[in-house]
């Protein structure tokens, strides 16, 4: 009677098909988690956010090329030398294998050559101290305050100032500049862009610019007390013409209202920390009240802005 070859039960080829279904799995089981769910840096609604979710999902993809054979291998290898089976050879002293040294030294070379590129690409193509303009030149400048725990948005070119509301044209870009009177905070519309932080004495620059009209949310991404949580604020994206009709007539309605903006009741008003503020507007008085904001924190030297 013939004896039985018993075949083993993992097979390299076994290992790879089971790696591959596990993942075809784990990204599946992911996609259903996800599905449906509000992720904002996934659904980018602007020029720069756009850009970055290439960024995340390039690089993404990128660290599947090492990190799936890894991990197939991991368990490729743990199947083959382990202390059960005697047919694998113990080779530590095995050298002078071409193949397997291109292998190993090539492939890490070639997606760091790769990463090299894309970092040097992106830090000057998203690089948040680049002014944006339309291709008729113009932008909308805003000038951005962190307090505890609230934002103030100054239009210095429209006369106007509103606290934790902040609304922009579609399809012109918004040059920001963003400081702070309270501790570090970080500005960040994720459907429209990069994150930056907003500091006292510091005065930091950001360009966004909305595609499509909408409301989406603002947020402090970093802890900065126990007002953080609800430190959001609404942003709408609006149709120019929209954007243009509300800032006459904000400024119309705040000076009936006798709402005024100056230093003394910038300082008197809205320097008190306080939580989950509405939106509240303001007929600029000043425009040189984000200089003087600065001014607090480095008052032997001339702010020049931008830096």
């Amino acid at each position: 009677m013939a004896k039985l070859i018993k075949k083993p039960l993992l097979t390299p080829l076994r290992v790879i098909l089971s790696s591959i279904l596990i993942l075809i799995i784990l990204v599946w089981g992911t996609w259903l988690l996800i599905d449906g769910r509000d992720m904002d840096i996934l659904d980018p609604k602007g020029l720069i956010a756009s850009q970055q979710q290439w960024l995340i999902i390039g690089t993404a993809l990128l660290s599947l090329v090492v990190i799936l054979p890894v991990y197939t291998m991991l368990g490729m290898f743990a199947w083959k030398y382990r202390a059960t089976n005697a047919k694998a050879k113990y080779t530590p002293n095995a050298d002078n294998n071409h193949l397997l040294e291109a292998i190993w030294w090539g492939i890490p070379i070639i997606i760091i050559a790769a990463l090299s590129v894309v970092t040097y690409v992106t830090s000057h193509q998203l690089d948040p101290q680049k002014r944006l303009y339309d291709d008729s030149g113009r932008s909308v400048n805003v000038q951005v305050v962190a307090l505890q725990w609230k934002w103030l948005f100054i239009y210095p070119d429209y006369g106007i100032a509103a606290v934790n509301d902040l609304r922009m044209p579609v399809g012109i870009p918004v040059n920001f500049e963003i400081s702070a009177e309270a501790p570090m905070s970080a500005f960040w519309i994720p459907r429209l862009g990069s994150q930056v932080y907003a500091m006292n004495g510091m005065s930091s620059s950001l360009s966004l610019q909305a595609d499509e009209a909408g409301e989406y949310i603002g947020r402090n991404s970093n802890i900065n007390g126990e007002g953080y949580s609800l430190m959001d604020f609404k942003v709408s994206a609006v149709p120019e013409a929209q954007f243009d009709t509300w800032t006459k007539a904000t400024k119309k309605s705040m000076s009936a209202e006798g709402r005024y903006l100056d230093f003394a009741t910038y300082k008197k008003e809205l320097v008190k920390p306080s939580k989950d503020n509405p939106a509240v507007y303001y007929q600029l008085k000043d425009d040189k009240l984000y200089k003087k904001i600065m001014q607090q924190f480095m008052p032997e030297h001339q702010y020049g802005g931008g830096h």
